[in-house]
C-alpha cells in the first residue's frame, strides 16, 4: 500500500501523526508532502515520525506565514495546487492521498489530487476530519468554505461524529463516507504520555484558566476584540494566555495590549508546545478560547470551555453542561465565567461524540481493507 500525506500546518500534522506512526508500526511505508506553510521539523523529532520527503515553499519563520498579506495567501494557495499535482506524479502505485482538515493546504490538496485536475487517477484522496460544518461561509473564515472544498473533491471522506457524518449525507451515492471519530484523542492520549514520562509541571498548583485567542475574524476586527479583552479582564482566576504573534500585534494595534498586560489575573505567555500544552489543559480549571482544537480537548478532559465564537463547526460539545458558545455577548459570557469558575461547579459525565482511543489504528485498518 502507498500512500501519500498531504500537511502544511502544525495543527494538521498534530492530528494526524498518530495514523504515521501506525503505519510506521505496521512497517507500511508513506510518502510525507509538506505544503510549507508552517515550521514542522520539531513536530517530527518530537512524535518519532520521517521528515517531509518534499517541502513544496519555504517554512516561515515566525508563526503566519501570509500575516495580514490575504492576496499573497491566495496566490500562494491556487500556486500549491499545481506543486502538489506535480508532486503526486512522481510517486509509483500510488493507492492514497490523505490531507486532514481546513486549512489552505486542505483545499489545495483536495483539487490537486481530485479527478478534476487527475481525470485517469486511480488512487483514492481522502479528507481526515470531514463533514465539519458552522453553516456560515464567512465563520469560521475560510475555514468552512475549505471544509465545503475538501467534501466535493474527495473521494473518501473520514466523518468525525454523528453529525459530521449527517452533514455528508448528500455525497452518499458518489463518495464513500465513513464514521471515523476525530484523531486528536489518541494525539491528545499520546502527547499527555509523553508529558507525563518528562514529569512536566502544573503552570500553577492552584486553580487556573488557559486562554487562547487567534481566529482572523476576532483579532482584525476592533470591535470584536475590545468585546474579548472585556470578557478576559472579569477573569478571577489566574489564567494563562498564551499569546501568538499575531494576537498580540492586533492588540497593540488596537491599543488593547496593556489593558491586559496590567490584569493580575492575566499571565501572558508564549505559546507552549502541544505535549506541554495537552497536560497543561488536563490540569486546568476553566479554557477560555476562540479555536476548534480546544473544544474537543475541552471535551477529552473534561474540562469547562468558553468559546468566544459567534458561530462553531463542532456543535456537538454544546450538548454538555460545560461548552458554551457566547456569541461575543459580553454580560452573559462574564455570568457563565463566573459559574464555570466556581469550585462549586461539577462537570456532567458526557460520552465523547469523537470516539474513543485507537482510532489511528481504526482509519488504518479501514484503509488497508478498501483496498
Amino acid at each position: 500500500m502507498t500512500i501519500a500525506f498531504i500537511i502544511g500546518t502544525r495543527a494538521e500534522l498534530i492530528k494526524t501523526f498518530p495514523v504515521m506512526l501506525e503505519l510506521q508500526k505496521r512497517n507500511i511505508s508513506y510518502y510525507f508532502i509538506h505544503t510549507g506553510q508552517h515550521q514542522l521539523t520539531d513536530l517530527c523529532e518530537k512524535f518519532s515520525i520521517k521528515y517531509p520527503d518534499v517541502i513544496l515553499t519555504k517554512e516561515p519563520k515566525g508563526n503566519s506565514k501570509f500575516y495580514a498579506k490575504a492576496a499573497k495567501a491566495i496566490f500562494w494557495n491556487i500556486s500549491l495546487i499545481f506543486k502538489i499535482r506535480k508532486a503526486l506524479k512522481k510517486i509509483e502505485n500510488l493507492d492514497y492521498v490523505l490531507y486532514h482538515g481546513d486549512t489552505m493546504t486542505t483545499t489545495s490538496a483536495s483539487i490537486a489530487s481530485s479527478k478534476l485536475l487527475n481525470p485517469f487517477k486511480k488512487y483514492k484522496n481522502v479528507h481526515l476530519e470531514a463533514g465539519l460544518r458552522s453553516e456560515n461561509y464567512f465563520e469560521p473564515f475560510p475555514e468552512e468554505i475549505s471544509r465545503i472544498i475538501a467534501g466535493k473533491f474527495s473521494d473518501i471522506l473520514f466523518a468525525v461524529s454523528e453529525r459530521s457524518k449527517n452533514n455528508l449525507k448528500k455525497y452518499k451515492n458518489t463518495k464513500t463516507i465513513i464514521l471515523s471519530g476525530n484523531t486528536i484523542l489518541d494525539s491528545a492520549n499520546i502527547a499527555y504520555n509523553m508529558a507525563k514520562a518528562n514529569h512536566t509541571k502544573p503552570l500553577s498548583t492552584k486553580r487556573f484558566g488557559l486562554i487562547s485567542i487567534h481566529r482572523h475574524e476576532n483579532i482584525k476586527n476592533k470591535k470584536r476584540l475590545s468585546k474579548i479583552v472585556d470578557i478576559l479582564s472579569s477573569l478571577e482566576m489566574t489564567s494563562f494566555f498564551t499569546i501568538h504573534d499575531n494576537t498580540r500585534k492586533q492588540l497593540e494595534r488596537f491599543n488593547l495590549y496593556n489593558k491586559l498586560k496590567q490584569n493580575k489575573n492575566i499571565i501572558l505567555i508564549d505559546p507552549l508546545d502541544y505535549v506541554s500544552y495537552v497536560y497543561q489543559i488536563a490540569h486546568c480549571s476553566l479554557i477560555v478560547c476562540d479555536g476548534g482544537s480546544l473544544q474537543e480537548e475541552s471535551l477529552i478532559f473534561g474540562k469547562p470551555c468558553i468559546l468566544l465564537r459567534n458561530y462553531t463547526e463542532r456543535q456537538e460539545g454544546l450538548d454538555s453542561n460545560f461548552q458554551f458558545l457566547s456569541k461575543l455577548n459580553v454580560q452573559k459570557t462574564i455570568a457563565k465565567i463566573k459559574e464555570y469558575s466556581s469550585p462549586k461547579f461539577k462537570v456532567k459525565p458526557f460520552p465523547n461524540p469523537y470516539g474513543k482511543v485507537g482510532l489511528s489504528k481504526k482509519i488504518v485498518d479501514i484503509l488497508t481493507k478498501t483496498k
